[in-house]
């Protein structure tokens, strides 16, 4: 894993968690303006996905990616709309965690 792919990726996913709080503050609003921000916003995170998969391959980017969101929109939905997850969720978000450490390892060899 080089540094310019966890930049990518890091970037990716600031510009998908904007576009998700975005939306969910559409559904509290109903402002057309912020439902097109936050479309905008998707549009942006998928154009620099594809910069991802060229560098990390499509399994590995869309899952660190999707791993990475999760966590992220969780702390988001608890901190800032009051949301809270059950024992069964939380612990989905735990193994996705581990998952997320597990792929981003260094390989040892190739398969």
């Amino acid at each position: 894993m080089n540094a310019t792919f966890l930049l990518w990726l890091g970037g990716a996913m600031l510009i998908f968690l904007a576009g998700a709080t975005a939306s969910r503050a559409y559904i509290a609003t109903s402002n057309i303006l912020v439902l097109v921000l936050s479309l905008g916003l998707y549009c942006i995170g998928n154009l620099m996905m594809v910069r991802l998969m060229r560098e990390g391959g499509l399994g590995l980017a869309i899952s660190a990616s999707s791993i990475a969101q999760l966590v992220v929109i969780n702390i988001i939905a608890f901190v800032v709309f009051g949301e809270r997850l059950s024992l069964m969720q939380m612990a989905g978000v735990g193994l996705g965690v581990v998952s997320m450490t597990l792929m981003l390892l260094p390989m040892q060899g190739k398969a």
